[in-house]
């Protein structure tokens, strides 16, 4: 049978819920199994580790992935080793497990091919191997029977054909929890042939109390397969909350199958009818000779061999999987609860949605502004009523694309536990601030950048323990990872505890490279900066952690590309610290509208300290760029924007000064005027803009005419060497 056009479209889009759902189950498995190396008596640690290999096996499952599955079973088999105490964990059980996220995640990455390559299951099969190895069991042990069986004749075994007998009744809520029968009966194919197969419908209501979303079917079948009973059984162990699975060795005696009948009919003999006649028509009549539709009597118990026992009044019990009389408020109460609080959304329609309010959030301004101009009392009101309520749109919309960085840092862990244990070092990671949001594009981008600063600390920064004891510190280094907000803005630091940078060797390496004059005298800011110069490195050995010298130069211009800013601060024998700066959005901002040389510039708002009239001392026929004045007696360095893009500032009225800060640093910027708060909404520049210093991006205000948002890092840089250069001058 083809699928349609529709059902093939809601298959794939399940797929890609399937694999984003795995990826975040082995975020949490390799989250659980790091808390528990540090903490092997963590017994939710375990627990969650193995809910997680247990779900990503059981989904994978659904969707036939037996790659996924068949290595995922492995790692879950060593984990149940592990709850019962049969298997300690030590270091080996450790890194095998953690190696056996990562290939699940290979095998993840395969699921677009036909076949996985052969590489990638050569590792899984040897990997597999040793998880094996580790249970220190070559074989599971079959299953002990718990009941006797009275001793019957038996044709002997190779007279019996291996078909296997199924009995599936699944549960109401099987849907709601994402189970799809079809779906079990197409991976059974994987395990051999059905050779018959029955579906009954008995079980569905009239129209009118018919719930769309409940499950009433249960199936029949006869099932020819070499497979032994537990890879039968490991088909639907994820399934066992949802379904009742009655499972009838090959050649099961007629005593079997009258015990299924009492299960799943009980005293009702016109069922017990309709089922004997679905097993007549797959061929069971010669089990059937001695099965009556009268009731067997409650003195003779018959026993069911190897079927898995369950009490036959849970399904009927008030509860989750209730009767008639409660399934419809089952399923309310249970859509109700927490775990649908969450609607997975495309990022593209999300990003579409942000769009859409920029342009209202431009049209609102050109109401605004026309409001303005007929100076009609109503109309303003009104205006403004709605550009209140587009800006709480806004911040509600920019507030979904919010993510905590705490899922990034926590990618780190293992980065962390892997480098130590190849380095020989003994490396403390410290997380906090992991609550801070900022915008998902820029939490992924940022991912990479920061990878390539904890590498650097690891590798270059904290020092081996023998040194570290020389230097009379502690054995154990320090490498910590912090966010906050700060001034409309996201900080993010990196710091360790180890040598700090070495100036003289930076220096050294600069004049080596005719980067700087032998006798140039240079800020410990300035030599930090030479860093992040392409190329540019001081390692003395090349190794596959660092090195190279092609990481520090990616990291700048991927933080610049944010419109972001980086800076170093070093000590001598106490560390390094490096703290990365970002905007909180990269779509709309709230800005401060000003006017220089007939154009528009936009400053973000939260940058802004205050706004004050020229000083008196500032000559307005002044060529100069950059300068300082006295701020209520702080120096505060100027930089005239006019003369700093080449435009001639307006002289016919007093011009002003805006001031900005950015961190700890703050920047007087000469405007011509002064138009007041302005909700922002950021274009990126085209190419042939990128030429231009300090520009974050562009947005159209409500006339139609085109503002220049201002990027205040690039500013206060562009400050700093203004006033250095026109020192130098002098």
């Amino acid at each position: 049978m083809s699928l349609s056009d529709d059902d093939a479209e809601i298959l794939e889009v399940a797929r890609a819920g399937f694999i984003e759902e795995a990826q975040e189950m082995l975020r949490q498995y390799e989250a659980a199994l790091l808390v528990l190396e540090d903490d092997p008596q963590d017994a939710e640690s375990l627990n969650a580790a193995f809910r997680a290999a247990h779900t990503i096996k059981g989904t994978a499952g659904l969707f036939g992935y037996v790659h996924v599955v068949g290595f995922t079973h492995e790692a879950e088999t060593l984990l149940e080793a592990l709850r019962s105490g049969q298997r300690a964990l030590d270091d080996a059980v450790m890194a095998a497990l953690l190696e056996s996220g990562d290939q699940i995640s290979r095998l993840l990455d395969q699921l677009g091919q036909d076949e996985p390559d052969a590489e990638v299951l050569a590792q899984g099969h040897a990997l597999a191997a040793r998880l094996r190895a580790l249970l220190g069991k070559a074989e599971a042990e079959a299953p002990v029977a718990a009941e006797a069986v009275p001793e019957a004749p038996t044709p002997p075994a190779e007279l019996i054909e291996p078909i296997w007998h199924l009995s599936l009744r699944f549960g109401p809520d099987a849907l709601r929890s994402g189970l799809d029968p079809l779906s079990f009966l197409r991976y059974l194919v994987t395990l051999g042939s059905i050779e018959g197969l029955q579906t009954l419908t008995d079980k569905v209501p009239v129209l009118e109390q018919l719930d769309a979303e409940a499950c009433y079917l249960g199936f029949e079948l006869r099932l020819r397969s070499e497979a032994s009973r537990q890879d039968i059984e490991r088909v639907f162990e994820f399934a066992a909350d949802d379904a009742d699975v009655q499972i009838l060795d090959p050649g099961a005696p007629p005593a079997a199958f009258e015990a299924l009948a009492e299960r799943h009919c009980g005293t009702d003999a016109q069922a017990r009818a309709t089922l004997f006649a679905c097993w007549q028509s797959l061929g069971l009549d010669f089990q059937l000779r001695r099965v009556e539709l009268e009731v067997p009597s409650a003195e003779e118990p018959v026993v069911v061999p190897h079927i898995e026992r369950r009490d036959p009044q849970a399904a009927r019990s008030p509860s989750r999987r209730s009767g008639e009389g409660d399934r419809r408020q089952g399923g309310r109460d249970r859509r109700a609860g927490d775990e649908t609080r969450f609607v997975r959304v495309r990022a593209d329609k999300l990003d579409t949605l942000i769009d859409l309010i920029g342009e209202l959030v431009i049209a609102g301004s050109g109401a605004q502004m026309i409001a303005h101009l007929e100076k009609n009392d109503v109309l303003l009101e009104a205006t403004q009523r709605v550009m209140d309520l587009v800006q709480d749109t806004r911040d509600g919309a920019l507030a979904l694309r919010m993510v905590p960085i705490g899922e990034t840092f926590g990618r780190f862990q293992r980065v962390v536990r892997d480098i130590t244990k190849q380095l020989g070092k003994e490396i403390e990671l410290v997380v906090t601030g992991g609550d801070t949001e900022l915008d998902k594009s820029m939490v992924d981008a940022i991912a990479d950048p920061l990878m390539h600063l904890v590498r650097n600390s690891l590798d270059h920064g904290i020092e081996a323990a023998a040194d570290r004891i020389a230097a009379g510190k502690s054995p154990t280094g320090r490498l910590a990872l912090n966010a906050f907000h700060e001034a409309g803005a996201v900080v993010i630091e990196v710091s360790d505890d180890g040598r700090g940078l070495a100036r003289e060797r930076i220096l050294a390496k600069a004049i080596e490279r005719e980067l700087i004059e032998p006798d140039q005298v240079l800020s410990d800011h300035e030599v930090w900066q030479l860093i992040f110069l392409p190329g540019f490195s001081t390692a003395e050995q090349i190794t596959d952690i660092s090195g190279r010298g092609v990481g520090m130069d990616v990291v700048k211009r991927s933080i610049e590309t944010l419109r972001g800013s980086i800076a170093l601060t070093s000590e001598t024998g106490r560390g390094t610290l490096t703290q990365i700066r970002l905007p909180l959005t990269l779509a709309m901002i709230d800005g401060f509208l000003t006017m220089v040389g007939g154009v528009h510039y936009v400053v973000p708002l939260a940058t802004v300290a205050e706004c004050i009239d020229l000083p008196r001392e500032f000559n307005p026929d002044s060529q100069r760029i950059s300068g300082t004045f006295d701020l209520r007696g702080e120096v505060m360095p100027w930089l005239d924007l006019a003369r700093f893009y080449g435009v001639e500032p307006d002289t016919s009225r007093r011009r002003s000064v805006l001031v900005v800060r950015d961190g700890g640093s703050r920047v007087g910027l000469i405007v011509d005027r002064l138009l007041g708060e302005h909700q922002t909404v950021i274009k990126p520049l085209a190419g042939i803009f990128q030429h231009m210093r300090a520009l974050a991006g562009s947005t159209i205000l409500g006339s139609g005419d085109v503002a220049l948002v201002l990027d205040i890092a690039g500013l206060l840089t562009a400050a700093r060497r203004s006033a250095s250069t026109e020192q130098s001058a002098r």
